[in-house]
């Protein structure tokens, strides 16, 4: 059930135009493959801040591209990732099933062209086609750029959290 004819399929190869800035160029929306993990590390780190070594983000998107319960896509300029979303199941006693968006990051130089939207577009008809209810996120309370765009896309504020974790050994 595809909502929006411009947007690309899971891997069917087609291109969509975006204007960037003076230039046009064309974007591919696609499911991951292990060797997109030094892009994806590289949005982690410059997009998210998340610092965490590089032959680990490969071992991890490796292992989750084995998973069912897990998708990520990618969104590719000339063959370079340039964003990515990760979708998970989120299964629980409270709710109904909803798919839970792990991470969403575009790079800095690519943004507002829609290809953040189409990510999540791409997430969300996932999570219809699964028979979810809907998808969740959580953002960190300083992202208000990302809290915006999230709004934009139709996606509502619930509530304020607190993150807590605990590591059982350092790393």
């Amino acid at each position: 059930m595809k909502r929006n004819a411009y947007r690309l399929g899971e891997c069917d190869g087609e291109l969509s135009p975006v204007a960037f800035g003076k230039e046009d160029f064309m974007i591919q929306i696609r499911l991951a493959v292990e060797s997109d993990f030094q892009r994806i590390y590289e949005l982690n780190r410059d997009s998210l801040g998340y610092e965490y070594p590089i032959e680990k983000t490969r071992e991890r998107l490796k292992y989750i591209l084995t998973r069912n319960t897990d998708r990520i896509w990618v969104a590719c300029v000339d063959d370079l990732v340039v964003g990515y979303i990760h979708g998970a199941d989120y299964e629980c006693t409270y709710s109904d099933p909803l798919k839970n968006i792990m991470a969403i990051a575009v790079d800095e130089r690519y943004r507002r062209n829609g290809i953040g939207r189409r990510l999540l577009e791409n997430l969300e008809d996932w999570a219809m086609e699964s028979g979810c209810i809907g998808v969740r996120l959580v953002s960190g309370y300083n992202r208000e750029q990302a809290h915006q765009f999230y709004s934009r896309c139709g996606y509502v504020f619930r509530k304020n959290q607190k993150n807590f974790i605990k590591l059982f050994k350092e790393e």
